[in-house]
């Protein structure tokens, strides 16, 4: 193989296999000397490319980690599962699956060949995903669109429907995307309004970048988009005072918590109390405390008792009704021709 930079290429995908080669089988597998891989060795190096070399006759080269991420080379299946990986990840903005993650998927998507393109497309489509968490679900080609306007500081237009349903026009100049593990959120500048807006994603139509470039503008709260964002949210709502008790570590509490809600304090070994200041409805926050899987005793506020003695009033007559059907009527829809 004389052409060097695809034997240079060849040699990374080899190299990228989690395996020691030795120089030997490495240039009998690219056709060329000893000698020449050395030196093709040296330019990987160059590179940023960190290569371990071990000497005697058991020795050879393989690829380790080193102090920065070196591009990588990725055959089909290996880009079509990290492809389809993304796109399931970023669709439904599960809690730490954050802008970096949709950035990732946009470069991917980006220099994927239309063959692949068409594959992960078709996969996607024929996934159903375990649960969809709490939040709507989003298109991922509307996440990965924004994401790279956000990435080429490109203006976007697309259409939104705010949450009465009316549509609108929009022009922005995008900032961040950012990921409340329920929702997707844009945080840009509308150019006519000539103020700061946060979108939700899942109401975004068909986005489309513009071409235009524009220079970042300084956003409010520090240039914090995550602080600009809650701010956004919560401005309009009443905040409570949150004060509950678990007979539950403060590991497991708050590995069942949204992170925003602050941390619990333990007060024992297997007990932990919780006080923070929430904007979140308290239909919400009395669901989430129904699926911690674990005693627990609020101490305020007080209509988060009343909303907490409701849904459970309700589930119990859910129940009740569930054991008093005739028991043909609760089996019968799993009867049938296989």
């Amino acid at each position: 193989m004389t052409d060097t930079p695809a034997r240079l290429l060849n040699l990374l995908s080899l190299l990228q296999t989690p395996r020691e080669w030795p120089g030997s089988e490495l240039a009998e597998r690219l056709d060329v000397s000893p000698r020449t891989i050395r030196r093709d060795i040296d330019r990987l190096r160059d590179l940023g490319y960190p290569v371990e070399s071990t000497k005697g006759a058991a020795g050879g080269y393989r690829l380790v980690a080193g102090a920065a991420m070196p591009p990588l080379l990725l055959d089909d299946e290996e880009a079509v599962a990290i492809a389809v990986g993304l796109r399931a990840g970023a669709g439904h903005a599960i809690e730490g699956v954050d802008e970096a993650s949709v950035r990732a998927l946009a470069k991917l998507e980006q220099v994927l060949p239309s063959r692949l393109r068409h594959r992960v497309s078709t996969l996607q489509s024929a996934m159903i995903p375990l649960t969809r968490g709490d939040g709507a679900t989003v298109d991922p080609n509307t996440l990965t669109a924004i994401a790279s306007t956000v990435t080429g500081r490109e203006r976007l237009r697309f259409g939104y429907r705010s949450g009465d349903g009316a549509e609108t026009k929009r022009l922005v100049e995008p900032y961040r995307l950012v990921s409340t593990g329920r929702r997707w959120y844009l945080v840009a500048y509308d150019t006519a309004r000539e103020d700061w807006r946060t979108f939700r994603v899942d109401r975004v139509i068909e986005p489309f970048a513009t071409g235009a470039r524009f220079t970042p503008r300084t956003l409010p709260a520090d240039g914090d988009a995550q602080t600009f964002l809650a701010h956004s949210m919560f401005r309009n709502q009443p905040e409570h005072a949150l004060d509950v008790s678990f007979d539950a570590s403060a590991e497991h509490v708050a590995g069942r918590l949204p992170g925003y809600l602050g941390t619990p304090v333990a007060t024992g070994p297997d007990s932990c109390r919780l006080r923070a200041r929430a904007q979140d409805s308290l239909e919400w926050l009395a669901l989430r405390l129904a699926l911690l899987n674990c005693e627990f005793t609020v101490h305020g506020p007080p209509e988060l008792s009343g909303h907490l003695t409701r849904l459970g009033a309700r589930l119990t007559r859910a129940a009740e009704r569930d054991s008093q059907a005739p028991h043909t009527a609760r089996t019968g829809s799993h009867t049938g021709r296989a």
